[in-house]
């Protein structure tokens, strides 16, 4: 089992409008059956950790190829994509990245 993270760089103040967003686009997904339920959480600078991010969360027994010939994405995940892109910081390298973490299962 997998635990995929991928984290948000939003600019300032932006950060509860972005996960907002960002937790629109991961329903979607999760109601077409594209993913588990997924989590998202954020910092805006108030709380110890870094600041302006966005973190959203999900669990996966594998890793498909989301350019794979059989995956069809809806128009309204593009759509939900949209809205949050303009809020993302892309001064100061990339805005956002994914991370692949195994869960640990010992029985």
């Amino acid at each position: 089992m997998y635990l995929i993270r991928r984290t948000y760089k939003t600019k300032p103040y932006e950060a509860a409008n972005v996960a907002k967003l960002i937790k629109e686009q991961a329903d979607i997904y999760t109601s077409i059956g594209h993913r588990s339920e997924c989590r998202v959480y954020y910092n805006s600078g108030t709380t110890p950790g870094e600041p302006n991010r966005v973190y959203l969360e999900w669990t996966s027994e594998v890793f498909d190829n989301p350019g794979r010939e059989d995956n069809k994405i809806p128009k309204e995940v593009f759509e939900a994509g949209a809205k949050y892109r303009p809020l993302l910081d892309t001064e100061n390298g990339a805005s956002n990245w994914i991370e692949f973490w195994t869960i640990l299962d010992w029985k």
